[in-house]
């Protein structure tokens, strides 16, 4: 491990229980890592997010969001992990007579976050040397997941070469960096972006990627 993560503690945090559990599977004991369900959504997310850092400063050295996504079509394909190299509030902005306005073209802040750009890139090319499907992309944050292969298009149009969509990245991320945090994101892909076919869901083959990546992220991070 690099700098100053070698002192310090790594807190990876999951929407729910069964991604939470896969997680822990994959960290083997590793009492460097701490994960925790931090709830459905950006705000439930950012919410435990910005607890724990406050709780313990200087406590971590990386904040983790990791879990299972939808993967869009051509980049990421279910079964694929996902590391975002950076996470995107995609429905943070205003609807107008001409489409969907981000927030950063309203002039009110960003809706873009960055990702420890070293750490995502080495857990890349381990993830790619130990022969495990993956992909380096942005990844979305919606409230409202995608249904339709109209919304589909319109975000893989809207955010070029975009890899994954998740509910809670985004609000992790803006905890991470009000406190001064590096932030990364993993994700597995469960299901295609696009119309909601529940009986193509692979949740057990996600929650297998999950576990694999993390357990590739103690060896990265060593």
């Amino acid at each position: 491990m690099k700098g100053n993560l070698m002192d310090k503690f790594i807190l990876i945090l999951t929407a729910v229980e069964a991604e939470k559990d896969a997680v822990v599977r994959g960290l083997r004991g590793d009492e460097r890592f701490e994960a925790h369900a931090a709830g459905v959504g950006p705000a439930a997310a950012a919410v435990t997010a910005a607890a724990a850092l406050a709780s313990n400063p200087g406590h971590y050295s990386l904040v983790v969001s990791a879990g299972i996504a939808g993967g869009f079509a051509g980049v990421a394909p279910v079964g694929s992990v996902v590391i975002a190299s950076e996470s995107i509030a995609a429905d943070l902005g205003a609807e107008t007579t001409d489409g969907f306005v981000p927030v950063d073209e309203l002039g009110f802040g960003s809706n873009r976050l960055p990702v420890d750009g070293d750490v995502a890139a080495r857990l890349t090319e381990r993830l790619r040397d130990d022969n495990i499907p993956v992909a380096f992309g942005p990844v979305l944050t919606l409230s409202t997941v995608t249904g339709t292969a109209m919304t589909a298009a319109a975000l893989a149009e809207r955010y070029p070469g975009v890899a994954a969509e998740a509910m809670e990245g985004f609000g992790i991320a803006a905890a991470a960096d009000r406190f001064g945090v590096p932030f990364l994101e993993i994700r597995a892909v469960s299901n295609a972006v696009g119309p909601r076919d529940r009986s193509a869901w692979r949740i057990g083959d996600a929650l297998a990627a999950l576990e694999s990546a993390c357990s590739t992220l103690t060896e990265v991070l060593k």
